[in-house]
């Protein structure tokens, strides 16, 4: 494993602009920490709305020409930064584990799945496609193009730190759009490493910034004003998003808004039960349960709900928890206190409620910010973990009688994001696949996030889709020729 002094030495700390290290125009830093221990791993810039600005001086003025760039010279810079980050895997894994607190493991898988963003879009470049028509009527033509949106805000979350950047930035340089990249303050040094690595690969100053701050507000709220800014995208909490869809309402900016989840994991009395087991831990677990996708609602038949119950249970008790860099561990600390808070509160109010624990229940003393991975039964209907999204190692197990009541128990949520459900029965999947209100849906699989798949939800979980061949279509707008 790379040194960690050394490693935090090599970074870049300023902010991304015009293809190199700026200083923010106040001077200012903030504290990045290592959730593991609550110490200060760097001090990064800290940008103002003057330094947005710039930012979005800089994407403007080679906006076009960013986009008359032939798409395989796009596509080559892309396949050159895949390659550059797979060669630097373990300092990016490093040092998400570092900012973010993730078992070293599960950063390494990161790596590979957030580069291959920008491996999958590098070949997407090459297939926007239009059509070429006769009118029906027969008195003319219609040809249709492709044209990207333009200057791109994007504003990503701390709990993939690579993967929610690649994710947006691969598809957006792909189209032919500059982009402006917003990281969350929790974990903004895998960001600006990425943009030293597009530097590297040959992207051309301006098309990509790289704005870290502690003051979101004052940095994004003159760039949704500022008529040269055409699309925002974000991944993060539905209250945000609700916030920035109204302010992008203002100048009918294009959005793409990956939001919040509830995800229900439903049993069926069918289901091979070690299947299921092992699809909730990586459902559940993966990310120490901080991701949109998690599973939070297990409802389970309750023909089966207690051997479940017992399985998982026991699966969940041997987690080994530590800081994400020491060998063997699988539960690591939650981003901050706040956030470890709020899901004791969670745990705390379905307890009171009547909930039982078989396993957890609380939070480890000490340094860091960890939480027992926990498991909840007999969970009553007016529990907030019912409700809310916990992003926390928490699971909470309800009973159903019946496909019907699980289905209406499933769908019982404002969110839309994602589902899972197991059963042995084909017919059942599909039918219930279809009736589950949700974006995308895991069958028989506790892990659905797929490069080649789009990625997005319903209902109060967002608009448009990322990755996928649908996920180049969120940079592009589609233009109308008339001929003769």
């Amino acid at each position: 494993m790379r040194d960690v002094t050394a490693l935090l030495a090599s970074l870049p700390t300023g902010l991304w602009i015009d293809g190199q290290q700026a200083k923010a125009s106040e001077g200012a830093t903030f504290p990045v920490h290592d959730p593991a221990t609550g110490e200060v791993l760097l001090e990064v810039a800290d940008a103002t709305a003057g330094d947005g600005a710039r930012a979005l001086d800089a994407a403007a003025a080679c906006q076009r020409e960013w986009a008359a760039t032939p798409t395989r010279v796009r596509a080559e810079i892309l396949r050159r930064a895949w390659e550059l980050v797979i060669e630097r895997r373990d300092d990016f894994a490093l040092l998400m584990t570092l900012e973010m607190g993730k078992p070293l493991a599960e950063s390494d898988g990161e790596v590979t799945y957030g580069a291959e963003f920008l491996r999958w879009f590098s070949e997407e470049a090459v297939r926007v496609h239009g059509r070429f028509t006769p009118s029906p009527s027969g008195n003319g033509r219609i040809l249709v193009t492709k044209q990207p949106v333009g200057p791109t805000l994007a504003i990503t979350p701390w709990n993939f730190p690579l993967a929610m950047g690649t994710r947006k930035i691969a598809p957006a340089l792909a189209a032919g759009c500059t982009m402006l990249v917003k990281p969350a303050p929790e974990t903004p040094l895998t960001m600006l490493l990425l943009g030293q690595v597009f530097a590297d690969a040959g992207l051309p100053p301006g098309v990509l910034s790289i704005l870290p701050t502690s003051r979101a507000a004052q940095l994004t709220d003159p760039m949704f004003a500022d008529p040269r800014l055409r699309k925002v995208t974000f991944t993060g909490s539905t209250a945000v998003g609700k916030i920035l869809l109204a302010q992008a309402a203002t100048h009918v900016l294009r959005t793409s808004m990956e939001l919040g989840g509830n995800a229900p994991f439903v049993v069926f009395a069918d289901a091979n039960l070690d299947d299921a087991v092992d699809g909730a831990m990586a459902a559940k677990m993966r990310n120490i349960g901080e991701a949109c996708t998690a599973a939070n609602r297990f409802h389970v038949d309750n023909a089966v709900r207690q051997e479940f119950t017992a399985k998982l249970t026991a699966r969940m008790r041997a987690l080994k928890i530590g800081p994400g860099h020491l060998d063997g561990v699988q539960v690591g600390p939650l981003i901050n206190e706040r956030q470890r808070n709020t899901v004791s509160e969670l745990v705390f109010d379905a307890v009171a409620k009547g909930a039982v624990v078989t396993t957890g229940g609380a939070s480890q003393p000490g340094p860091g910010y960890f939480f027992e991975p926990t498991l909840l039964t007999d969970v009553p209907a007016d529990a907030r973990i019912l409700r809310e999204e916990v992003f926390g190692p928490v699971a909470a197990i309800t009973g159903f009688d019946g496909e019907a009541e699980g289905i209406a128990a499933a769908n019982d949520t404002e969110f839309g994001l994602a589902a899972y459900i197991y059963t042995t029965d084909l017919n059942r999947a599909l039918r219930v696949g279809e009736s589950l209100e949700s974006g995308m849906v895991g069958i028989n699989r506790g892990i659905i996030s797929d490069v080649a798949a789009p990625f997005g939800g319903i209902k109060q979980s967002g608009l448009g889709r990322e990755a996928g061949t649908e996920g180049i279509e969120e940079y592009l707008e589609t233009k109308y020729l008339a001929l003769p």
